[in-house]
């Protein structure tokens, strides 16, 4: 079968890509809200539910720059495939798994597989013109939103109609299907590998590194506090909308599918049009202000009035992701060499994992002590990644 020739056909490229991202996260999306669940069936307290679902994130911050910098050396294509046959392999031990040992590594190995995303970053930006970049990234954010809108619902349903193997076993069928995709359809998008790229990357290390950086450090900080902010709501949001609320679960789950149209509506048609109107720094700061009073607003909306207020807020909080996350990746790739995308676009994956590590824990603490808390937490973070991207518009 031909394969799309990325440089000739990047439009033809990016919707493969797109359709291999969205395959991927489908089965994430299959797997992560019975996680919790399945979990406590095999016997898990709160703590080893967290560390089971945390397991996920610590892989990818530990891997990220690793599939980035391999992805220099021999080209996105192998590196994509191989973590494509990872996430095949972990779905089919989740299947399997009749202890919380054995769930323990089907997350490790799902997290390892996952972590490649650095890779599909660094196809985007070998494809994309310099005036399509941001909006070419925001294919990510609406291939993850179709996942989500489409992967939990279709998960519950498998759980409660055919046992929870067969989550594990659809997941698989996916992904499968995916790899096919990708080994006959997805081309090569790297002209000119980097044969001198060290393929294992100490996160810790990487870090350090960048954040020294004054040209790029500011990116990395952006993200770190960003995603921090965000994954405190995320952790926490589904308690709020019970407990103040009184939202059932499928009203909390029509809620997060909501959350999930607005990324693909936002990120899949609407972010073209702001970027060629507006500069891709000013978003980024636009986005951390709206990200900020989107996230203040959520626990001080009047019961009553969740619909249409609540959804309101989470619109600013969509729009503030959509500006945030693809403009750092855009304007980080064009700060770097071509041949070190993979690199630094793998660091900042590590740098959003690491948050999504940090996050949760320090948002599930803080609700404990009120259900404010977390928000307002997270709207001082956002107003301090606010002010680091004015010094970014400043400085570059």
């Amino acid at each position: 079968m031909p394969r799309v020739d990325s440089r000739a056909n990047p439009k033809g490229a990016l919707t493969v890509l797109f359709i291999t991202v969205f395959l991927d996260l489908m089965g994430f999306g299959l797997i992560i809200p019975i996680l919790p669940i399945f979990a406590k069936e095999l016997g898990a307290n709160g703590l080893v539910i967290g560390v089971v679902a945390s397991s996920y994130s610590f892989m990818q911050f530990m891997f990220s720059g690793f599939w980035g910098s391999l992805s220099d050396r021999i080209g996105r294509r192998p590196v994509i495939l191989i973590s494509i046959v990872i996430m095949v392999v972990a779905y089919i031990v989740f299947a399997n798994a009749g202890s919380i040992a054995v769930l323990l590594i089907s997350r490790l190995l799902s997290g390892l597989g996952a972590a490649n995303l650095s890779a599909a970053q660094a196809f985007i930006s070998d494809v994309s013109t310099p005036d399509k970049k941001a909006k070419n990234f925001g294919l990510i954010g609406a291939a993850f939103g179709l996942g989500f809108i489409v992967g939990p619902p279709l998960g519950g349903w498998l759980k409660d109609s055919f046992g929870i193997e067969w989550v594990g076993y659809t997941a698989a069928i996916f992904s499968v299907a995916n790899f096919l995709l990708a080994y006959f359809i997805l081309p090569e998008s790297l002209l000119t590998k980097n044969s001198t790229s060290s393929l294992w990357q100490n996160p810790f290390g990487n870090m350090v590194k960048v954040l020294r950086q004054s040209a790029v450090n500011q990116f990395f900080i952006i993200n770190i506090i960003f995603i921090t902010a965000f994954s405190m709501m995320q952790i926490t949001a589904a308690i709020l909308w019970h407990e103040k609320f009184r939202l059932s679960d499928a009203e909390v789950g029509y809620t997060f599918a909501f959350i999930g149209a607005l990324a693909v509506v936002i990120q899949g048609s609407l972010l073209g049009k702001f970027t060629a109107r507006f500069s891709e720094k000013s978003l980024l700061a636009t986005g951390n202000l709206l990200m900020a009073v989107g996230l203040l607003a959520m626990p001080y909306i009047p019961v009553e009035w969740f619909v249409p207020l609540e959804l309101l807020a989470l619109a600013l909080i969509g729009f503030g992701n959509a500006f945030i996350n693809p403009m750092l990746s855009s304007l980080l790739s064009t700060e770097v060499s071509a041949l070190q995308q993979g690199f630094y676009l793998g660091i900042l994956q590590s740098s959003g994992s690491l948050a999504r590590l940090i996050g949760p824990v320090i948002g599930g603490s803080l609700y404990d002590v009120h259900y404010t808390m977390p928000y307002v937490a997270s709207f001082g973070l956002m107003l301090m990644s606010f002010y680091f991207s004015l010094k970014l518009s400043k400085k570059h």
